[in-house]
C-alpha cells in the first residue's frame, strides 16, 4: 500500500505497481508521472466516480483495479489504453458500459456486483478475452456475438435476470469454468432437507479455518446435545451476492450433491433470516491445499509452489478420485464451475477432499442438449486439472 504523500513527493518514481486507498474522490494526476514504468494500478476502496482522459498516457498500464468505488459508468477512457489487459470494477454502481469502454487487448474483465442491465456488442469483439466475471448484475440478455469469444475459458453470469440460457456460449471451444445459477432460466425452487436444520445458537464458533468469496469457515463446537461430532466446521455465508452468485444457491447445491467420500460432508443447515450457514464435518489437520489460485499472469490456470512435485502413484490416485467426483456431480446434474486444484485438499497418501461450491450450478431444468453441453464444458476443466497434476510428476 502506498500513500498520496509518497506519490506527490516523488518517492514512487520508477515503480511498476501502485496501490492507493485514501477515500479519494478525484484521480491524482501525479500518477501520470509514472507513465514510463507503471504496469499495475490499484485504486480500489476509494470514492471515485470518474477517470480522466489523461489515463491513456499510461502507455505501459496492463492491469487496473477500481473495485469498491462509486462509478456509475465504466469509463470510456479505458478503451483508449492500448496495453490494458485486465480491468476490475467489482462492487461499484455501474449501470452503463459504453461501446468504446473495453480495451482492444482485454483478456480479463471483472464487473461483478453492479447494476448493469445490458452489455455492448464490443464485448464479443475482444478476441483475447479469457476470463469474464459478470455475476450479481441485472442482465436480461447477453450479446449474441459473444459466440466469437473463442479464447474465453472462465465465465461467471450467476445472479442476473437472464430469462433464457445463453446458447451462444455453450459451444465456445475453450470454456471450462462456467457459473450460471441464480437466473430465471436456471431457477430451481428446491428446499432440500437431507440434513437437519439447526439454530445458529446451537454452536459456538472458534478460530477461522478459511474464507472465500461466499463466506467464512470456522471451527465450531456444539452448545447443545446433538448426534454429531463435537467438533465441526461451519461455513457462514456472507452478503446477498458474491463473485460467484447467491449464497442460497451454493447451500442448495451442496445439499443436492449429497454424500461422496471425496467431498466435504454436510451435516446440518442454518436458514435463519439473519444467518445462512452450512455445518460440515471437520477436515483432518493433515490435509493441505493441492494447488494455489491462478495468478495475474496464468489468468485461468492453477499455480503451484516452485519445486512442488508428487509421486506418480499419488498422481494416478488423485486423478482417479477427481474423475469419480466429476461423475458423481454430473449424475446429480450439478456443474461445479470451479474444478481446480486450489479447491482440492490432499493428504500424504494422495487422498483428496474437494469443496468450495460457490460457483456451482444445478442444470436439471435445462434441455437435454444443453445439459450435455454443460457437462462437456466441465469436462474441459477436468482435463486441465489432470494436465496440471500430471505436470507435477516427481522426476
Amino acid at each position: 500500500m502506498h500513500t498520496l504523500n509518497q506519490l506527490q513527493s516523488g518517492q514512487l518514481v520508477g515503480i511498476s505497481k501502485l496501490t492507493l486507498s485514501e477515500s479519494l474522490t478525484e484521480f491524482p494526476l501525479e500518477i501520470l508521472t509514472l507513465a514510463d514504468t507503471l504496469e499495475v494500478l490499484d485504486l480500489s476502496n476509494n470514492k471515485l466516480r470518474y477517470l480522466p482522459n489523461e489515463l491513456s498516457q499510461l502507455k505501459n498500464l496492463r492491469i487496473l483495479f477500481a473495485s469498491n468505488n462509486q462509478f456509475e459508468v465504466l469509463p470510456e477512457v479505458l478503451g483508449q489504453c492500448e496495453n490494458l489487459e485486465m480491468v476490475g470494477f467489482k462492487a461499484n454502481i455501474i449501470k452503463h458500459v459504453p461501446e468504446n469502454a473495453l480495451p482492444i487487448k482485454l483478456r480479463w474483465l471483472i464487473l461483478t456486483d453492479n447494476l448493469i442491465e445490458a452489455l455492448p456488442n464490443s464485448l464479443g469483439e475482444r478476441p483475447r478475452m479469457q476470463k469474464l466475471a459478470l455475476a450479481g448484475n441485472k442482465l436480461t440478455a447477453l450479446p449474441e456475438n459473444m459466440s466469437q469469444l473463442q479464447n474465453l475459458e472462465l465465465l461467471r453470469i450467476s445472479a442476473n435476470n437472464l430469462t433464457h440460457c445463453p446458447d451462444q456460449l455453450l459451444d465456445l471451444p475453450k470454456l471450462a469454468w462456467f457459473a450460471f445459477a441464480g437466473n430465471p432460466f436456471s431457477a430451481a425452487d428446491l428446499h432440500i432437507e437431507n440434513v437437519p436444520h439447526v439454530s445458529s445458537s446451537s454452536y459456538t464458533l472458534h478460530e477461522v479455518l478459511g474464507q472465500g468469496a461466499s463466506g467464512v469457515i470456522s471451527k465450531a463446537t456444539w452448545t447443545e446435545k446433538v448426534d454429531f461430532p463435537q467438533e465441526v466446521a461451519v461455513k457462514v455465508f456472507k452478503g446477498q451476492v458474491t463473485s460467484d452468485g447467491y449464497p442460497k444457491d451454493e447451500l442448495q447445491v451442496c445439499l443436492k450433491v449429497g454424500q461422496h467420500n471425496n467431498l466435504v460432508k454436510p451435516l446440518a443447515q442454518v436458514t435463519e433470516p439473519d444467518c445462512l450457514a452450512l455445518v460440515m464435518a471437520l477436515i483432518p489437520n493433515h490435509y493441505r491445499n493441492l494447488g494455489l489460485p491462478p495468478s495475474l499472469d496464468s489468468c485461468t490456470r492453477d499455480t503451484f509452489p516452485e519445486g512442488f512435485t508428487l509421486p506418480p502413484r499419488h498422481i494416478d490416485k488423485i486423478i482417479s478420485q477427481m474423475q469419480d467426483v466429476y461423475d458423481h456431480l454430473h449424475m446429480n446434474q450439478v456443474c461445479h464451475g470451479d474444478l481446480y486444484a486450489h479447491n482440492t485438499l490432499v493428504d500424504d497418501e494422495g487422498n483428496i477432499i474437494f469443496g468450495d461450491f460457490g460457483a456451482a450450478s444445478m442444470y436439471h431444468m435445462l434441455s437435454e442438449s444443453q445439459q450435455k453441453k454443460i457437462k462437456h464444458i466441465e469436462a474441459r476443466a477436468l482435463g486441465h486439472f489432470i494436465e496440471d497434476i500430471q505436470n507435477l510428476k516427481a522426476g
